[in-house]
């Protein structure tokens, strides 16, 4: 048999690069001048923010709230002497308007009161926990809006809470 009677398989074409180099480049353009119309405000979905001096920022920000912070004396409380932390060092401050600030000090010695008996009933699991601060902080602070008032507290900020 001859060489030409054998079916030899033939290769298969090269396949063009083109139609791939084209989309990408049209990809890259297509992204660049859409980015380009939301930055410059041409279809309205975002663009740059109208720019304000700082004059005009200072004027119209909101005064702040007439408000007084009442400091709660420090607490040391004893904790399960089993637990490798046996004490909690607690310090806070209460948030109250400013025309409440003298009632809010006369009950203060009520206010260490609830706080100390909370915090005393709380097991150490109570204490270790990741979100422990937050739910204690609101615990305490509903606590304490039921002796004082709850138009007389706005909030409580723990100035200090260590585990020793």
């Amino acid at each position: 048999m001859s060489e030409a009677t054998v079916d030899a398989p033939e290769e298969p074409a090269a396949r063009s690069k083109l139609p791939l180099i084209i989309g990408l480049v049209l990809a890259i353009a297509g992204g660049a001048g859409g980015f380009f119309a939301v930055q410059s405000g041409v279809l309205g979905l975002g663009g740059a923010p109208e720019q304000q001096s700082v004059e005009e920022e200072v004027l119209t920000a909101s005064p702040l709230p007439d408000v007084s912070f009442v400091e709660v004396p420090p607490l040391l409380i004893s904790l399960d002497p089993a637990s490798d932390t046996p004490h909690l060092r607690f310090r806070g401050s209460l948030e109250v308007p400013s025309k409440y600030a003298a009632e809010v000090t006369e009950v203060l010695p009520r206010v260490q009161d609830v706080m100390n008996s909370y915090l005393r009933a709380l097991e150490p699991e109570d204490l270790s926990a990741p979100a422990a601060l937050v739910r204690l902080r609101a615990q305490m602070l509903r606590r304490i809006k039921l002796v004082v008032g709850d138009d007389r507290v706005r909030d409580l900020l723990v100035l200090e809470f260590v585990l020793n």
